[in-house]
């Protein structure tokens, strides 16, 4: 992957995880993005429904330090199971 970024870190960042709505989705996407983000205020994540209930999409917005904490934390996500989506 290419250094160059058009985004100037540190920033922040939203990562949008959609998925199925279980049990355990939202915390393992927070845990997920805290491995490589650090810790989150409850404030940093918003979720929302599908209109059928059956999917939720998790935003977590981080204080993004680098590009290449980017493409881990995207990395990690898209080879999750649970993650239907990456935004």
């Amino acid at each position: 992957m290419s250094d160059q970024t058009l985004l100037e870190f540190p920033c922040e960042f939203p990562i949008k995880l959609m998925g199925r709505d279980t049990p355990s989705f939202r915390s393992t996407m927070r845990a997920l993005v805290e491995k490589h983000a650090g810790r989150l205020s409850d404030d940093a994540i918003q979720c929302s429904l599908s209109r059928n209930g059956h999917f939720v999409s998790v935003t977590i917005t981080v204080e993004a330090q680098s590009q290449r904490q980017l493409d881990a934390i995207y990395r990690d996500a898209t080879d999750h199971t649970d993650v239907l989506m990456a935004l």
